[in-house]
């Protein structure tokens, strides 16, 4: 015999189906956000099982971290992109905190990254935060920390100015865009000597997370970082379409 919430969740799906995140199919009862087949075509990267792969390569002689991964390949025109563009510009911040969520379960099934303290998100400036409402980095964050047993530190690291958007620009004017973007807050003595695990949604060049690194290094020289960016793009990192 149905219960009075079985009854309720299937007039709800009638009035208003309950559609796959990536592809916009049907989803069955019990399967939240993914359907089985895009969650099984998922373009996750494995990079997080990998000490040494191309991410970590990314950062080679330019600063010093830990880890680094992505889940994702971000792809062009594909139903991933949508999702993404998403959280980042549409409002749909549960869907940055449950894919937070899987990552999370990856980085704390791989192993490398048992040692980490806290988590960092790459902060929005104020106005920005303000005209979104929150930052998508922020969730994919808390997503991730639910998993991996571990806090989120959101006041700590700040954005100085608010630079214009990165997405239209050509690779040298992003490293300049960058310049001096962040500062550490004096309250951050809970950092010092911590394993930091600094997150952002999509890896383009780079140039965002290494300004977060430098920036952190020269106030916490003792402490060590790791990066983990739901999303990569592959020429970010040398790699084929």
């Amino acid at each position: 015999m149905s219960t009075l919430s079985d009854i309720l969740l299937s007039i709800v799906s009638l009035v208003r189906p309950r559609r796959c995140a990536v592809c916009g199919g049907d989803l069955p009862r019990g399967v939240d956000f993914l359907c089985t087949m895009c969650r099984y075509k998922a373009p996750l990267t494995g990079y997080w099982r990998e000490k040494d792969n191309p991410m970590t390569e990314r950062f080679a002689g330019l600063v010093c971290v830990e880890h680094a991964s992505a889940l994702l390949f971000f792809s062009g025109g594909s139903g991933w992109r949508k999702v993404i563009h998403g959280f980042k510009y549409g409002g749909q911040w549960r869907a940055a905190y449950l894919l937070g969520r899987q990552y999370g379960r990856e980085l704390r099934q791989s192993g490398l990254y048992d040692d980490i303290d806290i988590i960092v998100p790459v902060p929005l400036h104020y106005r920005k935060l303000l005209r979104r409402g929150y930052n998508q980095s922020t969730y994919i964050a808390r997503g991730m920390a639910r998993e991996m047993g571990v806090g989120v530190d959101t006041r700590s690291l700040r954005r100085t100015r608010n630079n214009p958007s990165q997405a239209r620009k050509m690779h040298s004017e992003r490293w300049d865009n960058v310049d001096d973007l962040f500062a550490v807050r004096c309250s951050a003595e809970s950092l010092r000597g911590a394993h930091i695990l600094l997150v952002d949604d999509v890896f383009t060049t780079g140039a965002t997370v290494v300004s977060c690194i430098e920036t952190l290094h020269r106030a916490l020289p003792e402490c060590r970082i790791s990066v983990a960016a739901l999303a990569v793009v592959r020429r970010g990192l040398g790699l084929e379409r």
